[in-house]
């Protein structure tokens, strides 16, 4: 039967050796890493393609679209009117809100509540 000294230095020599082996993967996975990347420079340069080239929406020769709205999504419009009393705001999109139309009906112009 082992005794528990025994199991300690059983451990720690599998905990060594486990050490070993995790730099042995790093060290593989790093050099793989610099082959592919290699590799993929010199394709890169074969065919003439760039960085930005990458980044692009597929088509070549066309830079990247910046600023363009991913679809689905909205963005928010600035106020261009806004009632100073409620502090309500609207902006020149869309219907009239209630609160504008009942001020113009009621003698206010739409300049008077221009941002």
């Amino acid at each position: 039967m082992t005794t528990y000294q025994e199991l300690i230095a059983q451990k720690a020599e599998l905990d060594r050796q486990q050490a070993e082996l995790d730099k042995q993967i790093a060290d593989t996975l790093r050099n793989e890493r610099a082959g592919v990347i290699s590799q993929i420079k010199s394709l890169m340069a074969e065919h003439g393609i760039s960085v930005t080239d990458l980044a692009s929406s597929g088509r070549p020769g066309r830079p990247p679209k910046i600023g363009i709205a991913e679809p689905g999504t909205t963005r928010k419009v600035a106020a261009k009117y806004r009632d100073p009393d409620t502090g309500e705001s609207w902006s020149g999109r869309g219907l009239k809100p209630k609160w504008l139309t009942a001020a113009i009906e009621n003698g206010r112009s739409l300049t008077d509540f221009a941002v």
